[in-house]
């Protein structure tokens, strides 16, 4: 059963079973990020985020794309460098906001992801997408070099393959996206709402509190070098030990029974 808490003219919110969907909701221009969806997207994060009934964040799109970038005419309708600024600035702390929720954020993309599109995807935690999705970091081809998006792309893939589709615009299709890393799974696009489901009510099934644990390690470990990544895991796994569910999991686990889990 899906309980609607709020539709908005740029994001639909939609909770069930501790899954958050938020759908971004200008299908006329493909999703698009302007200003005003960067910031109800940024607010729906956060709203999810300090949700204690929210255990996984799903982003999706409204329409026949899942996210076509950054709004060109919005951008050329505007003026100055303060503007632009104050643009890449926010799309920047939203994708920053994606890695810093305590919770699993993924991506259901259908259609197109492109520019800030595909790096609103590369950004999520997994990402899931239809057989017929496609994406590409085009700036290139029209005098405007997919800079910010680059920065989540190189995370998500291999240096060379980032290159390559920063430095040609190409599109690739979905089999080649989970090929590089980019998507985790790919499935026929009628079976996408299914997919993301099962995956996200997989995840929303464990302990909310390890989960966030471990996103949390993930990212902070990630840059770090061999010898201080293990300090800092060592870390944090011996405090996760202490933690009720890390008890109740084991006991659990060597009792034959499910866990129940502290914030169940």
């Amino acid at each position: 059963m899906t309980d609607q808490i709020s539709a908005s003219p740029l994001v639909i919110r939609a909770v069930a079973n501790g899954v958050a969907k938020l759908t971004l909701n200008r299908p006329d221009a493909r999703n698009a990020l302007s200003v005003g969806l960067l910031t109800a997207l940024g607010e729906a994060l956060a709203w999810a985020a300090g949700d204690p009934g929210v255990r996984v964040i799903v982003i999706a799109g409204a329409g026949p794309s899942f996210c076509a970038g950054h709004d060109l005419r919005e951008m050329r309708a505007a003026s100055g460098r303060p503007v632009m600024e104050a643009l890449f600035k926010q799309c920047s702390a939203l994708m920053l906001q994606i890695q810093a929720v305590a919770k699993p954020v993924i991506a259901q993309v259908h259609g197109v992801a492109t520019a800030a599109g595909c790096q609103l995807v590369a950004s999520c935690d997994l990402a899931v997408a239809a057989d017929t999705a496609r994406f590409a970091t085009p700036g290139v081809n029209i005098g405007l070099f997919c800079s910010t998006p680059m920065v989540a792309l190189t995370r998500a893939v291999g240096r060379k393959v980032a290159m390559e589709m920063l430095l040609t615009g190409d599109f690739i299709d979905a089999a080649r996206a989970r090929e590089i890393g980019l998507v985790n799974r790919v499935v026929p696009e009628a079976a996408l709402d299914d997919e993301v489901a099962l995956l996200a009510g997989a995840i929303a099934a464990k302990s909310a509190v390890t989960l966030a644990v471990g996103k949390s390690l993930f990212h902070r470990q990630a840059d770090l070098d061999v010898g201080a990544a293990y300090q800092l895991a060592g870390e944090a796994m011996t405090q996760n030990m202490m933690a009720r569910d890390a008890a109740e999991g084991i006991d659990a686990f060597l009792a034959k029974r499910a866990p129940v889990w502290s914030d169940a």
